[in-house]
């Protein structure tokens, strides 16, 4: 399948874009109107992605802006990208409408950064821990836990596409140690995560208490994704819900704690055998 296109995560990057041009201009939406003759309420509808941005539209608020033919180009050519049918549409249903943008951008994404203190990252997840976990964190009804683990297995089908995307992963030991559904689900947890780690595109690394503090202490999850033509945004849950980082600053802030936590881990060669180890000792 390789890259996954979702036209609603489409038009909420080229929206988001949009609207760091604008601010960098700096302009106001009354200004940007009246310099491109495009509406305003048409242009806040753009900066939302609430409806499909026409790439002649794009080009005039990007001229206007000041956006140089490169970014131009690269955005209205983005704009032309559509599948007739969202990937992720069969199991819409058992998907909570915050988490919809996340997995529609992660389909667009060539690279993210993840970090997970207390389990392991979803795309990394055996089927039979996914359900496990899925079932003892109740946020999903029991009977929308099947659909919604091979929802979680086809999404991480996303490492081994023809296109694959590139994942470095940081995962804090607490996570390896969980007891998911007893031992044996817990060791074939580990083994898997210990092949996966060898893929080209995959990196992992664990985080232990001894190797001291990092930057990423008072946070929980957060993943850092990366666009072929489009600037890269963070991503952040909280208890029903996600907060998105688009400012550059902001990003910035972040990738500074993913460099933080790639430093302060151990290796990835370090990982693989202490995942082993304790896939043998579990």
């Amino acid at each position: 399948m390789g890259r996954r296109t979702d036209p609603s995560a489409l038009r909420w990057l080229i929206g988001a874009e949009l609207g760091r041009y604008r601010r960098e201009a700096p302009m106001t939406l009354t200004e940007l109107s009246a310099s491109t003759g495009i509406g305003k309420p048409k242009l806040g509808h753009m900066e939302t992605g609430r409806y499909q941005q026409f790439p002649e539209d794009i080009a005039a608020v990007l001229r206007a802006c000041g956006a140089d033919q490169p970014a131009i180009d690269r955005l209205t050519t983005l704009a032309g990208r559509s599948d007739a049918k969202t990937w992720w549409a069969p199991w819409a249903a058992v998907m909570p409408d915050w988490f919809k943008t996340y997995v529609g951008l992660e389909g667009l994404a060539d690279g993210a950064f993840v970090f997970e203190s207390m389990v392991i990252p979803g795309l990394l997840q055996t089927e039979e821990y996914a359900q496990a976990l899925t079932l003892g964190t109740g946020f999903v009804r029991p009977d929308h836990a099947e659909r919604f683990v091979s929802f979680r297995q086809t999404r991480a089908r996303r490492l081994t596409d023809d296109d694959p995307l590139t994942l470095h992963a940081v995962i804090g030991e607490a996570a390896l140690r969980l007891r998911v559904n007893g031992d044996e689900t817990r060791r074939a947890q580990l083994r898997h995560l210990a092949t996966m780690s060898e893929l080209p595109n995959v990196t992992v690394q664990v985080l232990r208490p001894e190797d001291g503090p990092h930057a990423a202490t008072p946070l929980g999850k957060f993943v850092l994704l990366d666009f072929a033509n489009v600037r890269p945004i963070a991503y952040t849950e909280v208890l029903d819900g996600a907060m998105y980082v688009q400012d550059p600053d902001g990003v910035r802030t972040y990738s500074m704690v993913a460099d933080n936590l790639r430093q302060v881990a151990l290796s990835p060669a370090e990982s693989r055998a202490l995942i082993r180890e304790l896939a043998g000792a579990a």
